[in-house]
């Protein structure tokens, strides 16, 4: 079979060759009429190559031609990027020695001779080769079609990517609600075994995993398992891996665990315990009864607690039926049924944005394409968005209805949607991702990163747009035509494919190659692969067979374990290396040996140091230095002058950062600066850095001078800089500081939306942040927090704030007065934090100004009168949790409640009166002597979350506890003198009480064990109580 990719290989490879040609390069002396002959050679081929992947299929001699060409193609682009390397090094050099000129490149003064003649000697023999190739072309009668590529979807907003599931839990489900509910009945039932299994069989695109995922979030889930394990199998793997797989989930610590099988085992036994567990095992293909048998007969050792469960998904009866052979299962597998018709079109209409008509009129036939399959719908319904309407019916006319029934159905559609993809360049990102193990969640920057790496988001001539913005493009597109699905969590957004998307991706594309180290065989076509992805390279003769074997070829390598400096050396065409979770003490000097790399990954390495030599890898784009153990980054940091990405951060206020990062004119990421007081690590070195995004952190301001030593950071013209960290130290000599002028000139950009300012001793803040009556400087700001700004007296209101959602006051001492109109403009307000303010005596706030407020935390302000805390809590429909006290009342009274006397809790009551617009979760801070709980709060019937802390003087709970009837999670810490629990009446009144955790009550400790006994044991009012932790 013809790869088919090829020709979208050879294709983007042309133009990454093409692209370079066309630079400097092509001026070169010496090169200038060789390389101008290569590229007319280059274009021309390029014309003729749709004709040829018209023709690969019926003719094997243009199968031939193409592997030839991509070879040639292969070896052009190496050879025009070793000049470019050659160009940026001299480039870097010509700027260290300080000339304001840089001069002609391979004039005999600056370069040396046997390069120069070398690398002509190559580009002439590329040019005859494809001289060659292009009169092959001709005999095999390949002609210049015309192809207008398709036009990419324009982009969208930034942030808004289409009709896309936006949460990190689970993708609603649609048609699957009676499916669901008959399994979570099984799975609750009473069980006498200690592990029972239901396998969930159907073909590929059906929903099985979908429907697990969905019940596995269910909370009567939660409540029957103490314990959830969720494992991608994806394919045939010894029963050790299994396990291996297991741990990895219980603890992703050991996620990459070495090991025998016992002590595997044993780490899984001591983290199950006698937990009841379910386990989830999707996309099972192994129907070996042996290894099942061993597999259950192991877990059922490690655990004697009856009702356990394993949910497994599987293609396959044989798969099915063998586990259920193995635990005795009365029950047949469950098997999943195709969707009913209308079920399956409103999949395709929640795809298709706009023309209404048009797609009434082929809704019968589109109905009869998705065959009851929820994954062919969203695929169909994703291909018609990326389609001008009226291409609808031809579509459908030509292509759709034509293709055959069967099992493998879905997999025709996959590769009809992926073969209507708008660019070749999107269809190589779309093989790339091969890479990645199925059920792989990945990160959407490593994502761009590594495309951008590979050479695959080249932009159009007259496009002004970056890399990093054509790959969010492209991803967008593969998210519209469902060969994505999105992953969304607070910090990160990720992507993965479904297993069928992956069997497609990985089935079609000859180039990339996934070796475990389970493996047998490795492969026996080295010299063809790009892409590779292994755990090791040691220990297997036919390991080492491969490495030399792709020591020309392999661009791309991810090994998760130590790759030595020999074998490194040998790898000299390397654009990516991924050694992430290495355990070497240090990194090969030879990496920079290694001129086309354009991405390192060391995130989780053992290293400490880095080599100087990495500094002469000029073409690098992203260095990623996460969570590893590297303390210092080397001196020449600032000769990296592709680089685009840092990933890398330290707590270390000490830290230096390397002289003259403002040289790094092309950085977009770069997480942290340490301002230092020499030049070359002062402030202005940011103002160079004109593409700065994401997240800044900025230490040591104490360093800067005053504010135009500020403003050479040029913050306000950073526009893709949205979330800054301004960081003064915490220890500082002297009583005369500057923070106010220098605060004053790192105004930022309007289009910020996250600012933490951090020991900041200004008096005030400055105008651009606080004292504007009718605009804002920060338009988008959505969250504001002050740490420790302990010499600022007051905050005056906000101004104009509309879009703030956060706002934390933290350690801000100099504060004795917030007033009551502070928020009046933070309409959108949500979370709202003051905490820590050791003088704050009055902040009457009326929260009638802040309706939107859903969480509110009033805690550790020891002098806050209970009188001026804010009031109006009627007025919020949406709060959900609640954090106060201790509260001062004026008084020395603190043996009972009367410091929370004054609250408004008849506004917080009335609020929760709906359900709807009920308050969820209550945290309460008294005082160590208080002898008795604010009575009030029993009447917040409603919430399922309530923690009490430093009621020291109290003996016994309220009977009234009996009211929380919602009640899931109670915590108590700092109850000295507690003994006694509500009365056992009240107890059982708490039926949804699921965990119980009581710190620092030595009475109660003694009286709640299986043990205790007498009038005073409190043992049978918990022993029920799923989650027990008594200290």
């Amino acid at each position: 079979m013809a790869d088919a990719f090829i020709s979208s290989t050879i294709q983007v490879t042309l133009e990454m060759a093409l692209s370079v040609a066309s630079d400097r390069i092509g001026m070169l002396v010496g090169f200038k009429k060789d390389v101008a002959s290569m590229t007319r050679s280059l274009r021309l081929l390029k014309g003729v190559l749709a004709d040829a992947e018209a023709k690969q299929n019926q003719d094997g001699a243009v199968q031939e031609w193409l592997k030839s060409l991509e070879e040639v193609a292969y070896e052009a682009d190496n050879v025009l990027d070793k000049l470019h390397y050659e160009a940026l090094r001299h480039q870097v050099e010509s700027r260290n020695r300080h000339k304001l000129k840089v001069c002609c490149f391979f004039s005999f003064s600056n370069i040396n001779l046997a390069f120069r003649w070398r690398m002509a000697s190559k580009v002439r023999d590329i040019k005859d080769k494809l001289k060659g190739i292009n009169q092959e072309a001709r005999d095999l009668g390949l002609v210049d079609r015309a192809v207008v590529m398709a036009a990419l979807p324009a982009a969208l907003p930034a942030g808004d990517t289409g009709n896309r599931q936006t949460d990190s839990v689970v993708a609603p489900m649609v048609g699957r609600a009676d499916d669901e509910s008959k399994i979570v009945k099984m799975l609750l039932s009473p069980s006498e075994k200690v592990v029972s299994v239901l396998p969930i069989i159907g073909m590929g695109g059906l929903g099985k995993t979908t429907l697990a995922k969905s019940i596995y979030n269910k909370k009567q889930i939660d409540g029957q398992f103490e314990k959830k394990i969720w494992v991608c199998v994806s394919k045939k793997v010894p029963v050790v891996e299994l396990f291996k797989l297991i741990l990895g989930q219980l603890k992703k610590d050991k996620k990459d665990e070495v090991g025998d099988r016992q002590n595997i085992v044993q780490e899984i036994g001591k983290e199950l315990g006698k937990l009841r567990y379910l386990l989830v095992l999707d996309d099972v293909w192994d129907d070996d009864e042996a290894l099942w048998h061993d597999f259950f007969t192991t877990l059922k050792g490690l655990n004697p607690t009856n009702g356990s469960w394993c949910l497994v998904t599987t293609r396959l009866g044989p798969v099915a039926h063998s586990v259920s052979r193995v635990l005795m299962m009365e029950n047949e597998p469950y098997a999943l049924k195709g969707l009913p018709d209308d079920h399956c079109w409103s999949i395709v209409k929640e795809k298709v944005v706009g023309g209404e008509e048009e797609l009434k009129a082929i809704k019968e036939r589109v109905i009869k394409r998705c065959n009851g399959l929820p994954l062919a719908a969203s695929v169909i319904g994703g291909l018609l968005s990326l389609k001008r309407k009226e291409e609808w019916q031809s579509i459908l006319e030509n292509r759709l209805l034509s293709l055959s029934a069967g099992g493998d159905h879905v997999m025709q559609i996959l590769k009809f949607s992926f073969d209507n993809l708008p660019s070749p360049y999107i269809k190589k990102c779309f093989a790339y991702c091969s890479i990645f193990p199925k059920d792989s969640e990945i990160e959407r920057n490593v994502l761009i990163e590594l495309w951008m790496a590979e050479g695959f988001l080249q932009a159009d001539i007259n496009s002004q747009m970056m890399m990093e913005e054509i790959g969010m493009n492209y991803l967008r597109i593969l998210l519209q035509s469902s060969l994505f699905e999105e992953i969304r969590y607070d910090w990160k957004t990720c992507y993965m494919m479904h297993d069928l998307v992956h069997d497609l991706v990985e089935s079609m594309s000859k180039s990339t190659k996934v070796i475990n180290d389970w493996d047998a065989h490795v492969v026996d076509n080295g010299n063809h692969i790009r892409y590779l992805a292994t755990d090791s390279f040691g220990g297997g003769e036919d390991r080492e067979k491969l490495l030399e074997s792709l020591s020309t070829s392999l661009h791309t390598l991810f090994v998760k374990r130590d790759l030595s400096g020999d074998m490194l050396m040998k790898l000299k065409n390397l654009y990516v290396l991924n050694l992430s979770s290495a355990t070497s003490q240090e990194l090969p000097v030879s990496i920079g040996k290694l001129i086309h790399l354009r991405y390192v990954n060391l995130e989780w390495y053992a290293i400490s140091i880095l080599p100087d030599s990495l500094c002469k890898l000029y073409n690098l784009q992203t260095l990623t230095l996460s969570n590893s153990k590297v303390e210092d980054l080397p001196k020449g940091m600032r000769d990296l002058i592709s680089l685009r990405h840092l990933h890398y951060n330290t707590f270390d206020e000490a830290f230096q950062m390397p002289l003259e990062m403002g040289r790094l004119t092309c950085l977009q990421t770069l997480e942290f600066f340490n301002v230092g007081r020499e030049k070359g690590r002062r402030i202005g070195e940011l103002g160079s850095l004109k593409n700065l995004k994401g997240r800044l952190i900025i230490r040591n301001l104490e360093l800067v001078k005053d504010k135009e030593g500020a403003e050479e950071a040029k913050l306000s013209e950073k526009a893709n800089l949205l979330r800054l960290v301004l960081w003064w130290a915490s220890v500082r000599e002297g009583d005369d500081y500057n923070d106010g002028d220098v605060l004053d000139g790192l105004r930022p950009h309007p289009n910020l939306e996250e600012l933490l300012i951090k020991n900041f001793l200004g008096d005030q803040f400055p105008r651009w942040l606080m004292d504007l009556p009718t605009a804002t400087t920060l338009p988008k700001l959505a969250r504001l927090n002050f740490l420790g700004c302990n010499r600022c007296k007051e905050l005056l209101p906000l101004q104009n704030f509309t879009s703030l959602k956060e706002l934390e006051i933290y350690e801000c001492n100099g504060l004795t007065n917030l007033p009551g109109d502070m928020l009046r403009s933070c309409t959108s307000l949500q979370k709202l934090t003051v905490s820590w303010c050791g003088n704050l005596i009055s902040f009457p706030l009326d929260l009638q100004q802040t309706p939107s407020l859903s969480e509110l935390a009033l805690l550790g302000c020891l002098k806050l009168k209970t009188s001026m805390t804010p009031k109006g809590f009627g007025f919020l429909t949406s709060l959900r949790k609640l954090k106060i006290g201790p509260f001062s009342d004026d008084g020395d009274d603190h043996e009972n409640s009367s410091i929370y006397n004054e609250f408004d809790w008849s506004g917080l009551i009335s609020s929760s009166s709906s359900s709807s617009s009920a308050l969820r979760e209550l945290q309460l801070i008294g005082l160590p002597h208080m002898e008795s709980l604010p009575h009030q709060i029993q009447y917040l019937t409603t919430l399922t979350s309530l923690v009490l802390n430093e009621f020291g003087g109290i003996k016994a709970l309220p009977d009234w506890f009996g009211n929380f009837a919602a009640l899931e999670e109670l915590q108590l810490f700092g109850f000295k003198e507690l003994g006694h629990l509500p009365s056992a009446d009240a107890m059982r009144s708490l039926t949804k009480l699921k965990s119980l955790v009581v710190w620092r009550s030595t009475l109660l400790k003694e009286r709640c064990t299986p043990e205790s006994s007498g009038p005073d044991s409190q043992w049978s009012k918990v022993s029920h109580i799923q989650h027990l932790d008594i200290r």
